[in-house]
């Protein structure tokens, strides 16, 4: 059994003291994949950001391989381990491919031929100022670059937000392979339920900041009905009693 890299117990996190996911508990092992899906507004974004420390719990405990981040800051769980690749993808549109793959923390040195093996587009465009990337190009930069971090626990936000399918197609699998040959633990926020159950292991369904429905992704794929169900906050377990 893979060791466990991320553990989420009993999370409830928000913003001004409302909370945005309740009593949330999850786990990501090494070299695993696992999807976190739901509806706009359920709760997904939010459970990255605590995870990497941009929005502090209520309560509930995060610990990453056996330490609890509680008082951990944002850059010491970067130095951890935890990169964390958000929805906006965090790219700076005046700098060069190169160049991005200079900004590290304290210290920090990234490993920029890594990040070419995995999307040798990047090689051929290291010169090029981010701001003239295409989308698909800018994504394969927001996640090379995580990935040049050699990770320990990767974060992923909306990964095919503006991208056409197909793009997609072609990034998921990169995830997929860098956490097997790594052992880096991915959780992976995306809105194509589908494409994310192909490359996941295992997923979990939010509905309104609350955990309605966990299984196997193939099980998830195979049971549309209910993940649909689930997604968009309907009675879960009303349709799964209906199916045992």
């Amino acid at each position: 059994m893979a060791a466990t890299v991320l553990e989420i117990e009993a999370l409830t996190a928000g913003y001004e003291e409302a909370a945005v996911v309740r009593d949330l508990s999850l786990g990501v092992g090494e070299g695993e994949v696992v999807a976190l899906l739901g509806a706009n507004g359920a709760g997904k974004t939010t459970t990255l950001r605590v995870i990497s420390g941009i929005v502090h719990p209520m309560a509930g405990r995060v610990v990453l391989a056996g330490q609890d981040l509680a008082g951990t800051s944002i850059s010491a769980r970067a130095r951890m381990g935890i990169a964390h690749v958000p929805e906006n993808r965090g790219l700076f549109f005046g700098l060069t491919v190169a160049e991005h793959f200079r900004l590290g923390h304290r210290g920090e040195r990234l490993d920029e031929e890594a990040a070419y093996r995995h999307f040798p587009a990047l090689a051929e465009l290291r010169d090029r100022r981010c701001g003239l990337l295409s989308g698909g190009e800018q994504q394969m930069l927001a996640v090379g670059r995580a990935l040049a971090r050699h990770p320990r626990l990767l974060l992923l936000d909306e990964l095919s937000l503006g991208l056409a399918p197909l793009i997609v197609e072609r990034l998921l699998p990169v995830v997929r392979e860098y956490a097997l040959e790594s052992g880096c633990g991915v959780l992976l926020v995306e809105q194509h339920i589908q494409l994310a159950l192909t490359v996941a292991d295992r997923g979990y369904v939010l509905s309104h900041g609350e955990l309605v429905l966990q299984d196997r992704a193939e099980a998830l794929r195979g049971n549309r009905d209910l993940l649909m169900a689930s997604y968009f906050g309907e009675r879960a377990t009303a349709t799964l009693e209906a199916d045992t």
